[in-house]
């Protein structure tokens, strides 16, 4: 349909070779703009002679190159690179600075400014005027302006017909990652041994056998549980896995005979075990009064059984307690608009009511405020807790995650993080690909469940940051991995789905049947694929304390676990302390004044303290324990915007030369001195004698640092850190096309300048 040649170049030049001294100057030959491309993509259309527009008050910063759009992304090259600086963004390994995977696409608008024409394209439309911009407005909020007023106009018109055409597949097998994964695994074919490819490290287990389900069940101590496999080849539930985990008590005959009375025959599986022996589980709605009464009496008994100390047993109804899904698609709209579309010149205080006003913030204070209450029925009451939501495949997925990271800290280490997202959301059925859009098919379906998961992930992390393995990069790395569409984590709707599809890719391509489907098609848990080890380094958190320590003592190395210290503000970074989440300047204030405000309306309509009042109170009086239950504060004060995620391509929140990237450097450095002193700390083998030589310098492990930006030593040519911004590492520069890149009073506001800055610096610094 679309023209895949470049236009040949129509310029001749008449004038002669300059000459100098007698001898003939070669000149230079046009640079040719040629995209990287992946194994099974190919260009669809390009255009010359673009230019990428940078800012709207001046074009010196503009770009000028070539505009290409491939089966897998719309790519800019630009005709002069910009001389190499300190890096200061983070690198991808399948895209460059200045690609876009089509699926991150969510309009594709042409302008004729001339004309004064504008027109939103889709698939297969026609374009009745010559565009002389193209603006592309991204699902992870960037805002891309391309001008062609020096390009061809047919060509112009047929690179954005190209890229709008390649961002709406009319099937799912049409987006690139089966090309691609179906490539790569016929060109390392060889690397595979028995029919897996053999893998290092610590790996994220699927929940797709019975083995990963049965190590849960031990880890959790669930010995009233049991590992059900009625649902193999998924012929009682669609939206169910193969195996899931239901009370010991119940046999396989009676699960197959309830499975009509709830809806889409998804029964009741179990989510967690507390120590105590109280249960998470997740059912759907019971769609009729005799599946009610059956349920009470046999279901609702066996769950009750399996808890050796109590037979208390909640329901909470998500459906009633929480915004639906229209509601939180319309928050997140809103909130778009507020940070990224509306001007950013308004007063302080105009921003926040407006910001509030997008409901997005509340939404997040609902949602952690009813896991905090799960968290007391389980923790507090020792009752085993039934969450209930009409289809268990949205609202579920985000209480039941929040639940087990507040409880357990293994789901806050990196791969107990990934091994939750895996076991609540694809495991359990999250229609993934109606939530995110991949097709562009319905947009009433679209909601952004997962992203605000992370939100209150991070908020969590943000009153607690010690706590977590990872890093908030690696939160929002995650979060932008769904508008990349080569792993099969946020592509399906349901494990069946997931089956079904790759089954016939797999046929397609050729694979052999028994191949393991992760090697097949590889899940996002497989970071190598995107980033370096260099760049995965990003994801640790170097605060974090929950793993063991070294300690030297009389020559002997020895470990230590770092979990009941309470931690100043200055060493996490924060303006909060580490008393349980309470701000410093209010440790002197009554207790009752944080969660517990938040809750006393729902728990006690009297002035008399509830038992989840005296619960909550007793646990924010005490030291935190960072290995132990985690209950986040929820006053507005506390539950803030998640800046680096939503403002980090707006260049008026950037604070050069501060905000938290300052701090993350000084840390890297700090870190790194520390690395270095542990290693010869290790080399050192007793008391130093006259004759004991000192520990080599050699031994340093500056090669090996866990860390992303390296320390110089006084020997080393000084480096220049003014390239980190408050956004670092992500690097908003040519992102949003109408915005200023100068700062104002309300960006310094927003982005805690004054946490990381000197009142002195702020006033003097030339933003």
């Amino acid at each position: 349909m679309f023209s895949v040649k470049s236009p040949k170049p129509t310029f001749r030049s008449y004038l002669p070779p300059l000459q100098t001294d007698g001898k003939t100057t070669v000149a230079p030959s046009i640079k040719k703009l040629e995209p990287t491309l992946l194994p099974g993509e190919i260009v669809v259309n390009e255009a010359l002679f673009v230019k990428k527009c940078i800012g709207a008050e001046s074009s010196q910063n503009d770009l000028w190159g070539k505009l290409i759009c491939t089966n897998f992304k719309v790519s800019f090259i630009p005709q002069d690179a910009p001389p190499k600086k300190q890096k200061s963004h983070l690198s991808h390994v399948l895209l460059g600075e200045h690609d876009i995977p089509l699926t991150c696409l969510e309009q594709v608008v042409t302008v004729n400014d001339t004309k004064g024409k504008k027109k939103v394209l889709g698939s297969n439309q026609k374009l009745k005027f010559n565009p002389t911009e193209l603006i592309l407005y991204l699902k992870d909020w960037r805002i891309i302006r391309f001008c062609f007023h020096e390009a061809g106009p047919e060509t112009s018109k047929k690179v954005c017909l190209a890229i709008a055409h390649y961002s709406h597949p009319a099937d799912l097998q049409l987006l690139f990652g089966f090309e691609y994964q179906g490539r790569r695994y016929h060109e390392a074919k060889e690397e595979h041994v028995n029919g897996s490819n053999p893998k290092g490290g610590l790996q994220t287990p699927i929940f797709d056998c019975p083995s990963d389900w049965d190590r849960e069940i031990k880890r959790t101590g669930a010995s009233e549980w049991r590992v059900c496999s009625i649902n193999e080849h998924y012929g009682i539930c669609s939206s169910l896995p193969e195996h899931f985990v239901v009370p010991v008590s119940l046999a396989d005959q009676d699960l197959k005979q309830y499975a009509s009375f709830f809806t889409d025959g998804r029964l009741p599986i179990w989510c967690w075990n507390h120590p105590n022996g109280s249960a998470l589980i997740r059912i759907s709605s019971i769609t009729e009064q005799l599946g009610q009464r059956k349920f009470d009496q046999r279901i609702f008994n066996a769950i009750k059984k399996s808890h050796p100390l109590s037979e208390d047993l909640i329901r909470a109804d998500m459906d009633k307690n929480l915004p639906n899904i229209q509601d939180i698609q319309s928050a997140f709209v809103k909130l778009k608009q507020h940070c990224i579309l509306d001007p950013f010149d308004e007063t302080e205080e105009k921003w926040l009511t407006n910001l509030e006003n997008t409901r997005w913030l509340e939404y997040v204070r609902m949602f952690l405020k009813q896991a905090a209450e799960i968290v007391y029925f389980l923790d507090g009451k020792n009752a085993s807790v039934l969450l209930q939501e009409e289809e268990d495949r949205d609202l579920n997925c985000v209480v039941s995650s929040l639940v087990q990271i507040m409880l357990d800290p293994h789901y806050r280490t990196l791969i107990g993080f990934q091994s939750l997202v895996q076991k609540e959301w694809v495991m359990a059925g999250h229609r993934f690909l109606e939530r995110c859009n991949h097709l562009k098919k319905n947009d009433k379906e679209e909601s952004p469940l997962f992203t605000l998961f992370l939100d209150c992930v991070w908020q969590v992390m943000n009153q607690y940051s010690v706590a977590f393995e990872f890093s908030e990069v690696y939160l929002i790395l995650l979060n932008d991995s769904m508008w990349v569409p080569l792993f099969s984590t946020f592509l399906f709707s349901s494990p069946k789905h997931h089956a079904q599809v790759l089954m016939e890719f797999i046929k397609n391509k050729a694979i052999p049947q028994r191949e393991d489907q992760s090697v097949v098609f590889p899940p996002v848990w497989e970071w190598s694929q995107q980033f370096s080890n260099r760049e995965q380094t990003l994801f640790s958190n170097l605060l974090f304390v929950g793993r063991g320590a070294a300690a030297v003592q009389k020559g002997e190395v020895k470990n230590f676990r770092r979990i009941k210290k309470t931690y100043s503000s200055s060493v996490r970074g924060t303006t909060t302390s580490q008393q349980n989440g309470q701000r410093a300047q209010e440790i002197a204030l009554s207790r009752r004044g944080s969660l517990i405000t938040e809750l006393k309306s729902e728990f006690s309509p009297v002035k008399d303290e509830s038992p989840s009042e005296r619960y909550f109170r007793d646990w924010f009086s005490r030291s935190v324990n960072m290995q132990g239950l985690l209950i986040p504060v929820l006053l507005p004060t506390h539950v803030v915007l998640w800046k680096l995620f939503f403002l980090r391509w707006v260049p008026e929140s950037c604070i050069p030369k501060g905000g938290p990237a300052a701090y993350y450097n000084s840390l890297s450095q700090l870190a790194n001195e520390i690395e270095t002193l542990q290693s010869k700390v290790r080399q050192y083998k007793g008391p130093v004698t006259e004759n004991s030589p000192l520990p080599s310098p050699s031994g340093s492990p500056s090669d090996k640092r866990g860390v992303y930006l390296k320390a110089s030593s006084p020997d080393d040519p000084p480096t220049d850190p003014d390239l980190l911004t408050s956004s670092f590492p992500f690097n908003p520069v040519g992102n949003l096309c109408w915005r200023s890149v100068q700062g104002t009073p309300i960006s310094k506001f927003l982005t805690g300048a004054k946490t990381w800055l000197s009142t002195e610096t702020l006033t003097n610094e030339n933003f």
